[in-house]
């Protein structure tokens, strides 16, 4: 089985060579909550129907803190995948195209929505935007991350293109970047492991891996971190969030509020962003 972000491009690839274009469809002009939408509950639900999720395959999503910018890749039938931004403008939602992309640099934006990490790249916010793409430093730069999230304490945590099954991260510590560690066997075990989400105060850490006594392909997992520094054994996200297909790419809103994630079916074949209440995770702490 291929890992996931493989699939997804490969799911890609399909679409785009087997459909033809279809005509693009007005933004809905309806009372903006979140992109338009109520809240989920406890039940995962497709985001933003008809803004977000289409008949188009789409995935990867970022939100801004403020819950005003969505980023997320969007294959359109009949052009290449690239990442598009979804925002609220006061009086209503606009999507626009950002950059096409190679599968490396996936968008995460700090809780303060000053910074847009894309693998070991990340630009600034402007006045005007985003800054031109700046490297992370010599300390990244040996490595193809494909996702790199960061908590307020500036700890960096990625996974690789190269190298399925191996999360690592990178601490400041008295003011230095420490080179990058790799997590212990709660974390990087199975077929695979990527895609992790540090929580902002590094109290959890979210990833998607193909393991024993899944539900799929590829589950989303979550650990927390102990009294010790260490992080514990990783607890399956269980079935309302997981299904029989691919589950990936999760991550919560920095208000905590929100769950968002994605799921690949091959059947279909389709590709899909979905949000839930993140109660859950305060349950599944209380569980352990």
């Amino acid at each position: 089985m291929k890992p996931p972000i493989m699939i997804f491009s490969a799911l890609l690839a399909i679409a785009s060579a087997a459909c033809t274009p279809e005509p693009k469809t007005e933004l809905a002009q309806t009372e903006v909550k979140v992109m338009g939408q109520a809240p989920p509950g406890d039940v995962p639900e497709l985001l933003a129907p008809g803004l977000v999720s289409t008949s188009n395959l789409e995935g990867l999503a970022a939100f801004s803190p403020d819950l005003k910018e969505l980023y997320f890749i969007r294959q359109e039938t009949g052009s290449r995948p690239g990442y598009v931004v979804l925002q609220n403008k006061s009086d209503r939602l606009e999507t626009a195209p950002v950059e096409t992309t190679d599968g490396l640099g996936e968008v995460f934006i700090s809780t303060d929505g000053q910074t847009m990490y894309l693998g070991n790249e990340y630009r600034t916010r402007t006045p005007d935007g985003w800054s031109e793409k700046q490297s992370l430093g010599s300390a990244l730069e040996q490595y193809p991350i494909m996702r790199l999230t960061a908590s307020d304490a500036g700890t960096y945590v990625f996974d690789e293109q190269d190298e399925f099954g191996k999360l690592r991260y990178s601490r400041v510590i008295d003011g230095v970047r420490e080179a990058p560690q790799t997590f212990n066997d709660n974390i990087n075990s199975g077929t695979f492991t990527s895609h992790p989400f540090i929580a902002p105060d590094e109290s959890y850490l979210i990833f998607d891996s193909q393991r024993d006594g899944g539900f799929g392909s590829s589950d989303l997992y979550i650990s927390f971190s102990e009294e010790d520094g260490s992080w514990g054994p990783a607890m399956n996200l269980g079935d309302t969030i997981n299904t029989e297909f691919d589950d990936i790419f999760g991550s919560v809103t920095a208000d905590g509020r929100y769950f968002v994630f994605q799921t690949i079916n091959l059947d279909e074949p389709r590709s899909d962003i979905f949000w839930v209440d993140a109660a859950f995770i305060k349950s599944l702490r209380q569980s352990r």
